[in-house]
């Protein structure tokens, strides 16, 4: 074989870089394989990568060197100090004008940082969102690729061939933006997913312990709602999840320890939504709820001393409050969307950059973790509007929450009654009682800060952006704080 004839080299051969690479060798692209362990290279070429367009390499120099220019070399790797670790030594064997991939889940300011810094010397760099999973990666992941614009034109093509497709044939990919904005979109992405499971563990466990409904009865409902408007992959692997038993006939989700993980992504989601001011209420007490599940021993300590309602059990009929119970997770879903996109154009508009927000909705349509029938409307309403300033503000989402509000109500004040908790649900409908008042308590909130620090107020009877103190005491003078945020 003759050097230079790969299209792209993937750094990183776990599950998710081999199935990345066979997904371009089945789409007709030469891929150039390299690990740090270079066993792995060659197990993979005697393996599942035998007889495909697929070279191996042993080094770093050795991968460079079988490379078409421009060079298009793609990380998969952990991300933190691995990605820097792997640019710096890729850098000097490179040319002006190759490109960087990281198509890790590395955070978006490090992508900030990654594309100024690799820029600065001449070369182009991506960071790219990569949702799916396993599966999604061999058989075609969404992919929201941002960073140097150059560099789109030269992996287009692999990304689009490779990425999910709609059921009209749309590839679930498209540029996303400059800088970080492709991975803060794969964050957003995450907290999402955080939200949406959240959601439907909370809908299980009143389903459970509330109505006393048995796995089977459960997968029977979850299977009737993939029908209809949730019909999602969520919603899919919980009704499968439900029914599946082990070798020995046991009901494999009631043997799992009730104490949940998480890797960082949904608390980075939090942290941005902080840091620009927006109400992400419904992602919080996602990532909270994983919190409090990791307090295992605590909560088993707990549940002896605690009191709760003596009757914890539901005494009306079940198919209508089922019915209740499936609204209230449409509609809780829908502000989960709400403020993911309320997060994003913030961000948007803090870093610059011009998302397309009817596109993401496109590229999660497929492939990724969170892809819905759902986000098929989500891309009409910002197709139709793209200054849509909250999605419960298009119409079909106006109707929608309207006609689910009355149970979304009574699922939300059942749970406090039976003492079952839902945070997720029962926040998602307080974020949609607040964002609907046209008045809050804020001002009495405005008066306390004003009265024990100066921090002064805007006034109803006066033009916005005129501020006043108020010597609350007649011993604190008039001297007020320069501090006023809004």
């Amino acid at each position: 074989m003759t050097s230079q004839q790969g299209d792209i080299a993937v750094i990183g051969l776990a599950v998710m870089g081999e199935n990345l690479i066979l997904n371009m060798a089945n789409h007709g692209h030469t891929v150039v394989a390299y690990n740090r362990t270079t066993s792995k290279v060659d197990d993979f070429l005697g393996g599942r990568a035998s007889g495909k367009s697929i070279l191996g390499a042993h080094s770093l120099e050795d991968m460079v060197s079988k490379l078409k220019r421009p060079r298009r070399v793609m990380m998969m790797v952990k991300a933190g100090k691995a990605v820097d670790a792997v640019i710096e030594q890729l850098l000097p064997l490179l040319e002006p004008g190759d490109i960087i991939i990281d198509g890790g889940n590395s955070h978006f300011p490090d992508t900030e940082r990654r594309v100024r810094e690799v820029e600065a010397r001449g070369f182009l760099y991506i960071g790219t969102g990569v949702s799916g999973g396993e599966e999604g990666a061999l058989l075609g992941p969404s992919i929201m690729p941002g960073g140097s614009k150059d560099a789109w034109p030269h992996v287009k093509a692999i990304f689009q061939d490779i990425a999910a497709k709609t059921d009209k044939g749309e590839p679930c990919c498209d540029w996303v933006g400059d800088g970080g904005a492709g991975h803060f979109v794969k964050m957003v992405h995450n907290g999402i997913e955080y939200g949406d499971m959240q959601l439907i563990c909370e809908t299980y466990q009143m389903m459970r312990d509330g109505l006393g409904m048995t796995n089977g009865e459960m997968h029977k409902v979850f299977a009737e709602w993939n029908e209809g408007e949730l019909d999602s992959y969520l919603i899919e692997i919980t009704r499968d999840i439900l029914a599946y038993r082990d070798e020995d006939g046991n009901e494999v989700v009631d043997m799992i320890l009730d104490k949940a993980g998480q890797k960082g992504t949904g608390k980075w989601t939090v942290n941005s939504a902080l840091d620009t001011g927006q109400p992400l209420t419904l992602i919080g007490e996602a990532v909270f709820a994983r919190c409090l599940s990791a307090l295992k021993d605590e909560r088993v300590a707990a549940a002896d001393v605690l009191p709760g309602p003596k009757a914890a059990a539901f005494k009306g009929k079940r198919e209508p409050f089922l019915k209740n119970l499936r609204l209230a997770l449409y509609a809780s879903k829908i502000v989960s969307y709400a403020q993911g996109y309320q997060l994003m154009r913030a961000a948007a508009a803090e870093y610059g950059w011009n998302l397309n927000y009817g596109g993401i909705a496109l590229m999660w349509r497929g492939g990724c973790i969170i892809r819905s029938v759902f986000l098929g409307r989500i891309k009409k309403a910002f197709d139709k509007n793209h200054d849509l300033v909250n999605l419960l503000m298009d119409p079909f989402f106006t109707r929608a929450v309207r006609k689910s509000q009355a149970s979304w109500r009574k699922v939300v004040a059942t749970s406090a009654k039976l003492g079952i908790p839902m945070p997720a649900i029962s926040s998602a409908l307080a974020y949609y009682d607040g964002y609907r008042s046209a008045r809050l308590p804020a001002n009495l909130l405005q008066a306390q800060r004003d009265y024990f620090g100066a921090h002064t107020y805007e006034r109803t009877d006066k033009p916005r952006g005129e501020f006043f103190h108020t010597n609350w005491t007649g011993r604190g003078g008039s001297t007020a704080s320069s501090a006023y945020n809004v």
